[in-house]
């Protein structure tokens, strides 16, 4: 009851992950499941697309075709080159994200049975007043502990 009631405000929710894959060729998914780096790589890959399809649109506008030609080359190849692998990428990860909560939540379930057994072995310093700082040899907490939410 006590992990539950740890867990419930910490763990991330699947169906949150896929409403933010909906905004995938930004990363916001894989942001949230602490997967940082690639979704600054996806983050980048939009840019790309976003700097291609600016470009396409600044040299057709108001120029004759002959004078657009390479702008419209550079342009496609700048949207192309970087939408093509960002939309394969994001609808990998439509499969992906299901493992990815899993992992993710259980990794946050391990860090909070180890603080729950740290504090389980060392009674006298979880009743020690620290200052707010954790005791010696105390596992990490990255939040607050929580309340219990009251049953009903």
């Amino acid at each position: 009851m006590l992990l539950n009631s740890e867990m419930r405000p910490r763990e991330k929710s699947l169906g949150l992950a896929y409403l933010m894959l909906i905004g995938g060729h930004l990363g916001v998914h894989r942001f949230y499941l602490k997967r940082t780096a690639t979704a600054i790589v996806q983050l980048i890959l939009f840019l790309i697309a976003a700097l291609g399809y600016i470009v396409m649109m600044v040299t057709t506008a108001g120029f004759d075709e002959a004078n657009a030609t390479p702008g419209v080359i550079v342009g496609l190849i700048l949207f192309f080159g970087a939408a093509a692998p960002l939309f394969v990428w994001v609808v990998v990860d439509l499969f992906l994200i299901p493992g990815m909560v899993r992992g993710m939540n259980a990794q946050i379930e391990g860090e909070i049975i180890q603080q729950l057994e740290w504090i389980r072995n060392n009674p006298q310093a979880q009743r020690n007043n620290y200052g707010g700082q954790p005791p010696q040899g105390a596992p990490h907490q990255p939040y607050p502990p929580q309340p219990p939410y009251p049953q009903g």
